[in-house]
């Protein structure tokens, strides 16, 4: 059987220096795989993802998470990047996968600016074998960060953006910060 592995937490936290990890630790084996990222991230440039410390593995831009399925042949693993940014169909399209004996290996933000749970995230999380939350540090309090704080008055729920735009913040550091914007 397959399985679903979730890596999940806030800005900087190391979510895509782990999933890259992972990948570059099936080099050495005869294992088929592709890594998948959507076509709005534009920030690592076409066909590649790229951690904040610059490690970059080769990915395939999809608009549509069916393109995935399209894309799976002979594949025993699947990676995909960014996934907050794909719609709930991903949470069915990573079941079918795995029921089918390939391990997915997914990563993505699990809250939004706000707070909240963002995108499928949450769902991914539940039906997943295995799920690991990194943490950054908070860039105020120097205490685990689960949170990313938008530094702009931006409200739209999807802004990528990087340090210049995102910090990453503890909880006690965020509520106070969201307090301060707010006013």
């Amino acid at each position: 059987m397959g399985s679903i592995e979730v890596i999940c937490g806030s800005m900087f936290s190391g979510k895509t220096e782990e999933l890259i990890k992972r990948i570059q630790e099936l080099h050495n084996t005869n294992l088929n795989y592709k890594v998948f990222k959507p076509e709005i991230d534009k920030r690592s440039g076409d066909n590649k993802i790229q951690s904040h410390s610059k490690k970059s593995i080769d990915a395939i831009n999809i608009k549509d998470v069916g393109e995935i399925i399209n894309q799976a042949n002979n594949c025993d693993v699947i990676a995909i990047d960014e996934a907050q940014f794909f719609s709930e169909d991903i949470v069915e399209v990573c079941n079918n996968l795995a029921n089918k004996g390939i391990r997915i290996i997914i990563a993505g933000l699990d809250m939004d600016y706000l707070g909240k749970p963002f995108g499928p995230m949450p769902k991914l999380m539940a039906i997943a074998e295995d799920v690991l939350k990194v943490h950054a540090i908070c860039t105020e309090t120097g205490k685990p960060a689960n949170f990313s704080f938008r530094k702009s008055n931006n409200n739209d729920t999807v802004m990528l953006g990087e340090k210049n735009d995102y910090e990453p913040l503890s909880r006690e550091a965020f509520v106070s910060k969201m307090k301060n914007k707010k006013n």
